[in-house]
C-alpha cells in the first residue's frame, strides 16, 4: 500500500504546485481580498475534488468519457461559468478593506466558498485527469470504491495545505498593494483576464 501511497502524493504536490487555475485564482483572489478568503476558496476548491473522487469511484466518470453531447454540456457550462466570474471582475469595484470594524459591504464566507466549489466542479478536465490519474495508483482489485477515496482524501488534504498555504503568503503582499495607487486596477485586469482564458481553454479544448 505504502509503494502506491507515497508516489500518489510526491505526484499530488508536484500536479498542485504546477501553474494552473486553481493555483492563479488562489494567489490572485488572496491578494484582493485577504487570506481568510484565500483559505474559504481552497475549501470550495478541495470539496470540488470530493466531488471528482466520488463520480471516479463510482464510474459516472465513464459516462462522461463515452458520451460527447453530454461532456460538451458540461464544458459549456464550466466556460461560462467563469465567463460569468470575469464579468462579476469587470463590474466590480476594487477595494481592500483592512479595518476590521469597519461595516463596508463585504461578501460573505459562503460567497466565496461556491467560487471555489463551483470552478473546480464544472471543469470537466479535473474529472478527466483523475480519471486516467488515480487508476494507476490502486494497489489491489478488491475494494476499489475505498481506495479511491483514500487517494481522493490524500489529494484534498495535500490540496487544502498548498493552496491555504498560497494565500497566506499571498495575503502579507498587502501592505505593497496599498502604497501603490494602480496595484487593485491591475488584480482586477488580471482576473478578467484569467477568467477569461480559461473560459476559452475550455471552450477549444
Amino acid at each position: 500500500m505504502l509503494e502506491q501511497v507515497i508516489p500518489f502524493l510526491t505526484a499530488s504536490v508536484i500536479l498542485t504546485l504546477m501553474p494552473g487555475p486553481d493555483v492563479v485564482y488562489v494567489l490572485v483572489q488572496s491578494i484582493a481580498y485577504g487570506k481568510r478568503t484565500g483559505i474559504v476558496i481552497s475549501l470550495g476548491l478541495v470539496t470540488g475534488v470530493l466531488v471528482h473522487t466520488s463520480l471516479v469511484a463510482f464510474g459516472v466518470s465513464a459516462l462522461l468519457k463515452s458520451s460527447p453531447t453530454f461532456f460538451f454540456f458540461i464544458k459549456m457550462i464550466g466556460a461560462f461559468y467563469l465567463f460569468y466570474l470575469a464579468y462579476k471582475a469587470f463590474k466590480a469595484k476594487p477595494e481592500i478593506n483592512l479595518n476590521q470594524t469597519d461595516p463596508i459591504e463585504q461578501k460573505s464566507a459562503w460567497y466565496y466558498y461556491r467560487q471555489g466549489f463551483f470552478m473546480n466542479l464544472l471543469n470537466p478536465k479535473v474529472l478527466l485527469f483523475f480519471l486516467s490519474f488515480f487508476p494507476g495508483f490502486l494497489w489491489k482489485d478488491t475494494q476499489l470504491i475505498k481506495q479511491f477515496y483514500l487517494l481522493g482524501g490524500i489529494f484534498i488534504v495535500q490540496g487544502l495545505l498548498i493552496f491555504s498555504s498560497i494565500a497566506v503568503m499571498a495575503s502579507s503582499l498587502k501592505k505593497y498593494i496599498l502604497t501603490h495607487k494602480n496595484a487593485l486596477q491591475t488584480i482586477a485586469y488580471v482576473q478578467v483576464f484569467m477568467f477569461s482564458l480559461l473560459g476559452i481553454l475550455i471552450l477549444f479544448s
